[in-house]
């Protein structure tokens, strides 16, 4: 059976690109995933960009090659929170 992963991603327009601000599996992707709860930070599961996000390091932004995959996981957190991203 594959432990489940998980990853959070930060993003302020200041700093031009989300930042991967935890990553794990298994019992650490189950905690990310209790804060999140207990926070009210919306969650999406998507497995594949899961798994590509597992490759950024904590506290670094992601890549290029992923911008538009995140971006669509941005405006679904915007559609559902009726929030938009802080301004520089």
């Amino acid at each position: 059976m594959e432990k489940r992963k998980a990853a959070a991603l930060r993003y302020e327009r200041r700093e031009g690109a989300p930042k991967v601000v935890a990553k794990g599996e298994g019992k650490v992707a189950e905690r990310i995933v209790e804060v999140a709860k207990e926070s009210g930070v919306p969650i999406l599961e998507d497995k594949v960009l899961v798994s590509l996000l597992m490759e950024v390091e904590l506290g670094e932004k992601i890549p290029p090659e992923l911008y538009k995959a995140v971006a669509k996981v941005l405006a679904y957190v915007y559609k559902i929170t009726g929030r938009l991203p802080k301004s520089p």
